[in-house]
């Protein structure tokens, strides 16, 4: 069974092609719609991949693909991967408005290929859904109790594929059943998210009611207090709109840093001594340290934490500043932890294991994808 795997974002689409558990060719569209690019719109670049995949011979015609998996970031209460139907369609559309980065591109990608590939299955694997086993007094908010009863207001959590794809994994490295262990997932890019995961199953994770609670990432700032909005609309007479584009675009790292939010270029900055590069590294780091305390205690005892993604797999100042905590016996073997691509990097007096695993979303979505066209 040969099953493509898409993952679209706002200007790109990055995809992989299965055959069973191997990968036969994998690619990146870049720069859509953006200014002096070609391609002008995802239909464009979804014909260019089907261009590149023609051309690298792993397929002689589209027809060959078996199935399609789709990476779709907000499914609401959807709590398993799911074929794509006008009923989930219309459930994507419903949540775009508080994924408004992620869902409404996810969407384009769906219906692009339901015009290439008409007759062909294609699954939806939601990064909610992974989150969906929190316990009630983990994702309701105290606000008064209606407004997650009749307008679903409560914590989803986020990049479930991730956390999901590395603790299987960090299973696996450990060689131990997944049932038996204790796990806290650190994804990190230029979104950031946490997960506790307690025997397989997630109890409590940073991200809520949108992909903008928790931890400090690229350009969102994570936990703020609710009264700085207001603050924001009485004082700078800023519009939901404008508030809106400012809590998504223009804060975090690229907020605090002056510098964007690529972590490359704080750390370039930060090494030169730039101060305001240096206090954004610290905020981003303390931020993961407190929410690691807080997911050690929920869970009783911590038997690994997971670090992933673009920061979490290639930083080692990072995972140094955020997991040497020695109140919890955590410690990190330094001269280690800057070589390793795969695997633990704790010292061998630390209670808990640490690991760095390369995150594969696309890996994730196909097995999902195969298990239930064959179910």
């Amino acid at each position: 069974m040969k099953i493509l795997v898409l993952n679209c974002g706002s200007s790109s689409i990055k995809y992989k092609l299965f055959e069973g558990k191997e990968l036969l060719a994998e690619g990146l569209i870049e720069r859509i719609g953006e200014k002096g690019s070609k391609i002008k719109n995802h239909a464009q670049g979804l014909k260019l991949m089907i261009e590149q995949l023609i051309q690298s011979r792993k397929i002689k015609h589209i027809d060959e693909i078996d199935a399609v998996g789709h990476r779709v970031v907000h499914g609401g209460k959807v709590t398993k991967p799911t074929i794509i139907d006008n009923k989930l369609i219309n459930i994507i559309k419903k949540y775009s408005k508080d994924a408004p980065l992620h869902n409404p591109v996810n969407l384009k990608g769906i219906l692009e290929m339901k015009k290439i590939l008409p007759g062909i299955k294609q699954v939806a694997v939601f990064d909610t859904a992974f989150h969906q086993t929190m316990p009630e007094y983990a994702y309701v908010y105290a606000l008064p109790y209606e407004l997650y009863k009749k307008d679903e207001i409560r914590r989803y959590g986020f990049h479930g594929v991730s956390h999901n794809y590395v603790v299987l994994r960090a299973a696996e490295i450990m060689k131990k059943k997944l049932g038996k262990l204790n796990i806290i997932t650190c994804h990190l890019g230029a979104g950031c998210s946490m997960a506790a995961v307690k025997k397989g199953r997630v109890i409590d994770t940073s991200m809520g009611f949108t992909p903008l609670e928790g931890l400090v990432m690229g350009t969102r700032p994570g936990d703020i207090d609710a009264g700085i909005l207001i603050h924001l609309a009485n004082i700078k007479k800023m519009n939901f709109r404008e508030i809106d584009d400012f809590l998504n675009k223009k804060c975090g790292l690229a907020g605090i840093s002056g510098f964007g939010k690529d972590m490359r270029r704080i750390l370039k900055e930060y090494r030169k001594g730039n101060k305001r590069c240096r206090l954004a590294i610290e905020i981003f780091c303390y931020r993961i340290k407190k929410y690691l305390a807080a997911y050690a205690a929920a869970l009783g005892n911590v038997d690994a934490i997971v670090f992933t993604a673009g920061i979490g797999e290639n930083v080692p100042l990072v995972r140094k500043l955020s997991a040497n905590i020695e109140c919890l016996g955590i410690r990190i073997d330094v001269n280690r932890n800057r070589k390793i691509k795969e695997g633990i990097i704790s010292s061998a007096g630390s209670k808990v294991k640490v690991l760095v695993i390369p995150t594969d979303e696309e890996k994730m979505i196909a097995i999902e994808t195969r298990r239930l066209i064959k179910k």
